[in-house]
């Protein structure tokens, strides 16, 4: 990979998913990975995206630290701990072409159901995080990426904008961290992944900070119009390319 073209082009890529995530709280691995897999190949692409996003992710708890919901982060982390581990396992036999599209099929009925249903279901309880991070945590592992698996989970919780954005992020740190634990072990983390993670995260960091100036501005009905938006394009995506 040299400088010019193809480390500008992931520079920008990078500024402008954590931009993204930092708005809506998934649509960054989008952006970034398939940047990643074409420049490195996805043995070194999703470890080196496991990193970019790990240092993302505590960038946007702390921009939205005083609204982060800790009893969500610990169920989250009981369940995606031990299957990241499980997934980082995996990652070698990855390519589950029918599980992409059921994720598909699920962000958009789940997007549909929410706009259809009359009162918005609240009080989800904070005991079935445990499974939804065990879930979240075995796909990301293994494919890379499965962050708008979580946003309907999250709003039927009521977490929206910093409440929404911080929790899931540290949520997802203490993922990745398990992830890259597990990759290293297996000898799946080269160091040149290691490198390009690691100078990609002040782009991150950058990325973060303008979506919480953007995020700030958001009323909170069009902020959860927007991650329903993302769902459907997401879903979309992942039925037509899975």
């Amino acid at each position: 990979m040299t400088l010019w073209p193809e480390g500008v082009l992931l520079a920008i890529c990078a500024f402008v998913a954590s931009t993204i995530a930092a708005v809506t709280g998934t649509g960054g691995g989008i952006v970034l990975l398939p940047v990643l897999v074409s420049l490195m190949g996805p043995r070194d692409a999703i470890p080196t995206y496991t990193l970019a996003q790990f240092i993302g992710n505590l960038s946007r708890v702390w921009f939205n630290r005083r609204e982060v919901q800790a009893k969500v982060v610990w169920w989250f982390s009981l369940g995606a701990v031990p299957l990241a581990i499980l997934g980082g396992i995996f990652f070698t036999r990855m390519g589950d072409r029918t599980l992409v599209r059921l994720l598909g099929l699920f962000l958009i009925a789940c997007a549909i159901w929410r706009r259809w249903r009359a009162e918005q279901p609240k009080g989800f309880p904070v005991r079935r995080f445990a499974a939804i991070g065990g879930i979240f945590a075995f796909v990301s592992a293994t494919v890379g990426s499965a962050g708008p698996f979580l946003a309907p989970f999250f709003l039927a919780f009521g977490l929206v904008r910093g409440g929404y954005i911080g929790t899931e992020a540290l949520g997802t740190a203490v993922m990745h961290v398990t992830k890259m634990v597990t990759y290293g072990a297996a000898s799946a983390f080269s160091l040149h992944a290691v490198t390009i993670g690691a100078l990609l995260g002040p782009l991150m960091i950058v990325g973060s900070y303008l979506g919480k100036r953007i995020l700030d501005r958001l009323p909170e009905r069009v902020f959860v119009a927007i991650v329903e938006i993302v769902m459907v394009v997401f879903g979309v995506l992942f039925l037509v390319r899975g």
